[in-house]
Order: structure tokens, then sequence, then C-alpha cells
């Protein structure tokens, strides 16, 4: 399978479902990343794009795409649309994953309405959870207590931002695993990632 997650900033796929990418490259599928902003609001531009190759490589992704806009300005337009429309039709992903639609950062939301857009015609797409999502109830648990190391690495290599929680003397690694106890727990798991579906074929074929 080809899947493709979007993510608004360098590290909210990471941190949102970077265990089950890790997961599927390991299984063999091939991972792809795309990333609509520059993530300047949090750090130099350029090493955020370091932080965010590196972190891919440990992940096992092929590619990562590079949107154009600036941190917190990403726009809902024809050209946003179009862009990941390009990379859609590059890969033709089996699965689209990006983040929830009820969140506090403009970007998350408005990066949600434009992949839903582009994805209109992909047969699985769903949303996953930032600490910044909001009511955010998942249905579907991907285990990833097998490659929870990996997924800390990949959130490590972000070095710039593993501090920025906006919460004294919590790093981003212990969100990620509060969060993935957190949805173990709701998914009958150890360490798991949740999952919102916009839509999700199901299929008992041979």
């Amino acid at each position: 399978m080809n899947i493709l997650a979007l993510g608004s900033h360098p590290d909210d796929i990471e941190i949102g479902c970077g265990g089950t990418l890790v997961q599927a490259a390991k299984q063999g599928h091939n991972v792809y990343l795309g990333i609509m902003t520059d993530g300047s609001a949090g750090g130099d531009p350029q090493t955020r794009k370091q932080e965010q190759e590196k972190s891919a490589e440990i992940m096992g992704v092929k590619k990562v795409f590079w949107g154009p806009y600036e941190d917190t300005k990403l726009p809902i337009s024809k050209e946003s649309i179009g862009i990941i429309d390009s990379w859609i039709h590059e890969i033709n992903p089996s699965h689209v994953l990006v983040t929830y639609s009820e969140d506090t950062h403009q970007d998350h939301r408005n990066m949600t309405k434009i992949a839903v857009a582009a994805a209109r015609h992909i047969k699985n797409v769903l949303f996953y959870e930032v600490p910044s999502s909001i009511d955010f109830f998942p249905v579907i648990f991907s285990h990833i207590a097998p490659v929870f190391d990996t997924k800390v690495k990949a959130l490590q290599a972000h070095a710039s931002q593993v501090s920025r929680t906006h919460s004294d003397q919590v790093s981003i690694l212990e969100v990620a695993k509060a969060a993935a106890h957190f949805r173990g727990v709701q998914g009958k798991l150890d360490f798991a990632e949740g999952f919102i579906p916009q839509r999700m074929r199901m299929t008992f074929e041979e």
C-alpha cells in the first residue's frame, strides 16, 4: 500500500500517527509525508526542515513533500488543495491520514478541510490527534507498543521542539507516552494511537 500522512507543521505527524507509520513501513508499505508549512512560528525554518527529514528517515518514510506556506498562515484555497492533489496523483495512496478538524490551531483546522477536499476520491481517510485536538473520540486503535521506541526517536529528531509544549517541565516525549497509554487503555491494548475515520473501506475479499 501507499500511505500519505499530512501535517500542517513538522512534527505533527510523528506525535499523532508516527507509530502507525513506522509499523506500516516495517511491514513493507510505502509511507509518504506531506508538510504544508515551514514551521517558522516554532523556530528556524531550515532547522525544522532538517529535523523533519531526519525524523522521516528514522520512520522509514519514502519521501517528504513540502508545501510553500508560512506557519500560522495556511490558507484553504484552490492552490493549497491543488498541491495535495498533485501529491496524491504522484503516489496514488490507499490511505490518507490527517489532523482532526476540531482543533485550537487554525493551521490544523484548515489542513483537515484542504485534505478532505483533495482526498475526495481516496478510499480510506482517517483523522489523527495532536495535543491541540478538541473532542477527539477515536473508534479505531493502532497497536504501537512494538515500535514505540522508534516513535520516540522520531520525535527526538525534532530537537528544537521537544520542550515546546507550553506545559512546564513536560516534554513532547512525555505527552506522547501519556497519549499512547491512554488510547491503549481505550483500545484494550498497552500503547496505541487512535483514529477517527472520515471514511474507511472494509472488505473480506481474498
